[in-house]
């Protein structure tokens, strides 16, 4: 269950690849028949955490230390594009993620992160593109801060301006739904 909060500050793991779909969040095969709320972490992001033999992929950043515990997610221009596949919020969830920041993300998955308890960050590429090279200078070391209340996200003392969309800025993170709590409201 999320858990709701107004300020984040956490590790965080940059991955700046450009348009990873919800098919490279999680693969569909792993959703049809298995769809249970609860079991999908193991399979976020499948096709870049493991190798062919099942075995972790050392080169993918979530199974390195520190990153293996981030909570942010630092992500290329529109991530989550694709299908409207809520099970991929679900993943990330699962997996610990709170909070994802990027330039741009698809509209549905948008949608499905505030409904899921996992706030999207929307804040300018050159921004983003510095927040990843500064977390990768310092190897996870630093960490990274979200405020709702002042609006920033924060990293290393440089502070950023977070944009929200109007109809999401006038409602709660994340609806309460099936017995899940609001991220924040505003």
């Amino acid at each position: 269950m999320p858990k709701p909060f107004s300020k984040l500050t956490a590790t965080a793991a940059p991955i700046m690849r450009s348009n990873i779909d919800t098919d490279v969040i999680i693969r569909i095969e792993r959703l049809v028949g298995n769809s249970v709320r609860g079991t999908l972490g193991k399979w976020a992001f499948g096709s870049l955490r493991y190798l062919p033999d099942g075995s972790e992929n050392p080169a993918f950043i979530l199974n390195r230390e520190p990153y293996r515990q981030a909570e942010i997610l630092v992500t290329g221009p529109n991530f989550g594009c694709g299908s409207s596949r809520e099970g991929a919020v679900w993943s990330l969830q699962e997996l610990g993620i709170r909070a994802i920041i990027g330039s741009g993300f698809g509209d549905i998955f948008f949608a499905n992160c505030f409904q899921n308890g996992i706030l999207p960050v929307v804040v300018d590429k050159e921004i983003v593109d510095s927040l990843a090279a500064e977390i990768e200078a310092t190897q996870g070391a630093g960490r990274v801060s979200v405020d709702l209340e002042a609006q920033t996200s924060l990293a290393v003392g440089k502070a950023a301006h977070i944009r929200h969309r109007p109809s999401a800025s006038r409602r709660p993170l994340a609806r309460p739904r099936r017995g899940f709590t609001d991220v924040a409201t505003r």
